[in-house]
């Protein structure tokens, strides 16, 4: 059984972390409905071929909308991720280091769907 530090020994975050939780759900859900009607609702039989998806990733407004799909999908994740793992009662000092770790996985991420969204649509 695991010891849970004295609150003034946590590296804090808790309510900043759930709000963030809560906005980036609340935003998933509106992004993840907008990319399903876009990519399977409005097109005939289901589901877009290669062209099309080049065709459709042409337009500034979708790529801005993919990618903030995949940051707040990468956001959300790795929140949900750090207060399991914070749930193991580690020291305000390893928490902070598991948050410096779990953001630099976040942003290259981000950084590498990115880089792969800008080749896709620079080879079209």
């Amino acid at each position: 059984m695991s010891v849970q530090p004295r609150p003034e020994e946590r590296s804090g975050g808790g309510s900043v972390g759930f709000l963030g939780q809560v906005v980036s759900g609340a935003a998933l859900l509106v992004l993840l409905t907008l990319h399903m009607i876009a990519q399977h609702f409005v097109v005939p039989e289901g589901l877009r071929d290669y062209a099309d998806v080049i065709d459709w990733l042409r337009s500034p407004v979708v790529v801005v909308l993919e990618l903030a799909f995949l940051a707040f999908v990468t956001w959300h994740a790795l929140l949900g991720l750090r207060a399991i793992i914070f749930d193991y009662g580690f020291s305000a000092s390893t928490e902070r280091w598991i948050t410096r770790v779990l953001v630099v996985i976040g942003l290259a991420t981000v950084v590498y769907g990115t880089v792969l969204l800008y080749a896709v649509v620079a080879a079209a």
